[in-house]
């Protein structure tokens, strides 16, 4: 990759880093497509599962304050550790190792925070007298739970989901520390290079492509805010 740039940068001399930029996307435009559809499936991949673990969590630990405490200490724990401090010790785990399934385990570790804690508040800030009304017209625990309560705490859920997805997304680009699949490996192939005539536009190429995709993220969640959530919810 880079290649072709490279012997037009000889050919042409040295142009500012704006047309250096223009032109590195121009001749490599196919693999950069190609590690920003693999940056984005991994996230959407990691927030998926996130999105089933952390729920199950806030569900389970909602009423309790004790395992509740407990839950948001370890993943707040989760979201402190250094992100090239923990790629490296899953460097010594022989079943992870180099690749993705190291940085997929990374992401839903640090993922995990801002969706248990949206749920549990969403939860316990449904209006406990609408509770009430449901559980004296028959309705179980369960039914509350998925009926009631959950729809109601959905715009708190879906706002955690849209912080850890945010968050996932520049992670994830430091996964490429560990072969990891993404925008990332742009940035670091341009750190390497530093000096070199094509750096700052490997690098300048991966960032943008992490903000371009962090946009239409958000731009999703905004779309599936408006599909899910009731009128007088929003």
């Amino acid at each position: 990759m880079g290649v072709a740039f490279a012997h037009y940068l000889l050919a042409v001399g040295e142009p500012s880093w704006w047309s250096n930029l223009w032109t590195f996307i121009k001749f490599d435009w196919p693999d950069i497509v190609s590690r920003f559809i693999a940056h984005a499936e991994i996230v959407l991949i990691a927030i998926a599962i996130t999105t089933v673990i952390g729920v199950a969590l806030g569900v389970l630990t909602y009423r309790t304050e004790r395992p509740r405490e407990l839950v948001l200490a370890v993943t707040g724990v989760f979201l402190t550790i250094p992100s090239l401090a923990l790629f490296g010790l899953f460097l010594g785990v022989p079943f992870l190792g180099l690749g993705e399934r190291s940085v997929l385990l990374a992401l839903i570790m640090y993922g995990l925070l801002p969706v248990v804690r949206n749920t549990v508040v969403g939860l316990r800030e449904v209006d406990p007298a609408v509770v009430e009304s449901a559980q004296g017209m028959g309705m179980s625990r369960n039914q509350r739970l998925l009926k009631i309560e959950l729809p109601m705490a959905w715009p708190v859920i879906l706002t955690g989901m849209r912080v850890s997805t945010l968050v996932l997304i520049g992670i994830a680009a430091i996964g490429a520390y560990i072969q990891g699949p993404g925008l990332g490996e742009l940035i670091f192939t341009g750190l390497a290079q530093i000096g070199g005539a094509t750096a700052t536009s490997y690098v300048l190429a991966g960032m943008l492509g992490v903000i371009v995709l962090a946009i239409l993220f958000d731009i999703a969640f905004v779309l599936l805010s408006f599909l899910t959530i009731r009128r007088g919810l929003r």
